[in-house]
């Protein structure tokens, strides 16, 4: 099967937008590219005793706006491209909401299913060993990511402590609160999310954050970190009744409701939503499918694709997850009125908790959870409506309106920095 080429993708957004901009041939080609790329073989000692070679990236986009942020992602279907894609995605997201971050992603080909924690640390100590020096609080700030969690940064931030000589709590976000994490990270993405959903609902006419929105059906693909707490703020935040979940090793189906937190407990006592008791049985893609309000793709990219857009019934297509959609598949879903809440909009609650985070950091201060909050809804409420405003006033897609406005502002700090 042909790699799905994020970057690709990336490249013809910013096509898209450039006349709306009227970019030079010069500074699209700039936007194009990273400025930076580390690839590194990680050797490490497994537990029977052999050495094994990983292969890591750390991709660092664009700098013009401040020292490059994202996330770090061990999976073992990790590709370069993909990285390369996502951290041009991280660019625009910290650019759309207004943070003084550039984009940058990493990420190391493992299968971390089937590694112990002594040979996660040991992989996650050896990839901080090989790219040390070239992150740190005012170049590059790590974060956790697909199949990375509170733990493995805080190995890493230890690794760098000990080659460094300094503990800079500055240097990775997402760490454990003991170890200068901020409150209200654990579930950043999703509630962040919820909000973008909830804002959208407003022009939709939904009822969503009401008592009356109880009839409006949601279906969560991943249920990782991201998507169990999209599945439980739909029911605290959105009073949303959540009828399908699905992990990477099948899905389940309830119409009448399921409870996020009890298949949760399934999940860690089985290894997977699958086989929850009273649900259906259903395939990651029989849940795309399903004729539900809300749809919440918050795994990897590429799920929604022109194979299977024509079947896709949902009202609203809000992607947790980053570039779970094609650009063929947009296209028609657009023609049939799904609204589409594109990914660097509707995540952007985890990078803006991480810049969060960094500040705490910086004061050698720890904001209370509902200060993180009440600034997390802020940013995303700006920066909804300022896409939502551009959207309809230009009459263009809400994804376009992001990326015009995001690359925008990064144009802006290109030119005033004397690049372009």
């Amino acid at each position: 099967m042909e790699e799905f080429n994020l970057l690709e993708t990336v490249r013809k957004q910013i096509c898209t937008c450039s006349l709306d901009l009227r970019l030079t041939p010069n500074v699209e080609a700039l936007l194009k590219m990273p400025m930076r790329e580390l690839h590194v073989s990680l050797p490490v000692r497994m537990d029977d005793g052999t050495i094994r070679a990983f292969q890591g990236f750390r991709i660092q986009y664009n700098n013009a706006r401040g020292p490059t942020k994202g996330g770090i992602r061990f999976h073992p279907d990790e590709t370069a491209n993909t990285i390369r894609g996502l951290a041009a995605i991280m660019t625009w997201k910290c650019a759309l909401h207004d943070l003084p971050l550039g984009g940058a992603k990493g990420g190391v080909v493992c299968n971390p299913k089937n590694m112990s924690p002594g040979e996660l640390e040991r992989l996650s100590r050896a990839y901080i060993q090989a790219i040390c020096h070239h992150i740190g609080p005012g170049i590059d700030i790590p974060a956790p990511d697909v199949y990375t969690s509170e733990t493995v940064m805080a190995w890493m931030l230890d690794e760098y402590a000990a080659i460094t000589g300094r503990t800079e709590f500055g240097v990775i976000t997402g760490k454990p609160i003991s170890l200068g994490g901020s409150g209200g990270r654990e579930d950043a993405t999703a509630r962040g999310g919820w909000i973008a959903i909830r804002e959208a609902g407003r022009h939709l006419g939904l009822p969503i954050g009401s008592d009356t929105a109880e009839g409006l059906t949601v279906a969560v693909q991943g249920f990782g970190n991201v998507g169990f707490h999209a599945a439980r703020l739909a029911r605290e935040l959105g009073k949303c009744t959540v009828v399908a979940v699905s992990d990477s090793r099948g899905g389940i189906h309830q119409p009448e409701g399921l409870d996020p937190a009890d298949v949760l407990r399934h999940k860690q006592r089985t290894g997977s939503v699958v086989g929850y008791p009273g649900a259906a049985a259903v395939s990651n893609e029989e849940l795309l499918q399903l004729p539900v309000d809300i749809l919440i793709p918050a795994a990897l990219e590429n799920v929604i694709t022109a194979a299977n857009a024509h079947a896709i019934r949902a009202r609203v297509l809000a992607e947790f997850a980053n570039g779970p959609t094609t650009r063929e598949a947009e296209e028609y879903l657009e023609q049939n009125g799904i609204h589409i809440i594109p990914d660097f909009l509707c995540n952007g609650g985890g990078v803006i908790v991480s810049y969060f985070e960094m500040v705490q950091n910086y004061n050698m201060d720890h904001w209370p959870i509902e200060e993180v909050y009440r600034r997390l809804d802020e940013k995303m409420i700006n920066a909804y409506d300022r896409v939502h405003t551009f959207a309809a006033t230009h009459g263009v897609p809400m994804r376009q309106a992001a990326y015009t406005l995001a690359v925008g502002r990064v144009v802006k700090a290109m030119e005033r920095r004397g690049w372009v």
